[in-house]
């Protein structure tokens, strides 16, 4: 882990600094940048200050294992424990921090959303997983352990880098360590561009996690993408879908997934979850 004399000067920035650093991207990489304008203005700004969707199912986490097959109460926790805190341990080690607005006005995975990620790849021990959104790394470090355990699999990750603050590449992917990276692929670009092409090299997703821009319009166009080559029991983790209708959206026109809406650790937003039912 670095040490003192290696730690990244990630301090906040000022109105002035922000501005010009803004200004910079949009004359580096115009076409870029005014692509992606649209969509994070939407995000940071556009989306309802309340959850669209009622009633999160407390019970989400027990519904969870009953739909994959697997024992409750679980006894994956004390794992999934050790393997948040050596993430939180490595972050804190090169002055990163670990949660909410870290990165950028991007979070980490909620701890919840975790737990059903860890629970998933543990229990389905998936060959294929697909994510979108890397940002530190957090979720993608849970599948690979999940998946090292299992002693199978292979987590492709899509992610485009911020496209306004340069300085937050350098910390793509840093909680996934050496041990995780032979079953990791790393696939630069947006969803739109890079998605369609991954599922179809997969041929087959057990797993998909959306993680990326938290639109309705950008959800449903992934959900859509993982869906045309999800098998049975296949299973979708949506994050943020608490300021939009995309989640339930995709969950009316496909019958066949069965959803659960569940509650974040802090009680703040949502994600949803899709599995694929057999013989529909």
């Amino acid at each position: 882990m670095a040490g003192e004399n290696n730690a990244i000067d990630f301090a906040p920035e000022t109105r002035s600094q922000r501005a010009k650093r803004l200004l910079g991207t949009l004359a580096a990489s115009p076409v870029s940048a005014l692509r992606a304008l649209p969509g994070e203005i939407v995000q940071r700004h556009g989306g309802t200050s309340h959850n669209v969707n009622d009633d999160p199912d407390e019970d989400w986490d027990e519904h969870l294992h009953g739909l994959l097959g697997a024992a409750w109460p679980c006894d994956q926790g004390k794992r999934l424990e050790e393997v948040l805190t050596d993430v939180k341990a490595l972050l804190s080690a090169q002055n990163v921090g670990f949660g909410r607005g870290t990165y950028g006005y991007y979070s980490d995975a909620d701890l919840s959303l975790c737990r059903a990620v860890w629970c998933t790849a543990t229990h389905a021990r998936p060959d294929v997983v697909i994510e979108t959104g890397v940002a530190h790394g957090v979720t993608s470090r849970v599948v690979l352990e999940a998946l090292c355990a299992n002693g199978r699999g292979h987590l492709w990750s899509i992610d485009l880098p911020h496209p306004f603050n340069h300085r937050l590449h350098s910390q793509i992917g840093i909680a996934i360590t050496d041990a995780c990276r032979a079953r990791w692929s790393y696939v630069e670009g947006s969803s739109r561009q890079r998605l369609p092409a991954v599922v179809t090299q997969a041929g087959s997703v057990e797993i998909f996690i959306h993680d990326s821009l938290h639109t309705a319009h950008n959800t449903v166009f992934e959900m859509n993408q993982a869906a045309r080559a999800m098998p049975p029991g296949g299973v979708m983790l949506v994050d943020d879908i608490s300021t939009h209708r995309g989640f339930s959206t995709f969950a009316r026109q496909h019958p066949e997934y069965q959803t659960i809406i569940c509650p974040s650790a802090d009680k703040i937003g949502q994600f949803g979850i899709a599995v694929k039912r057999s013989g529909i």
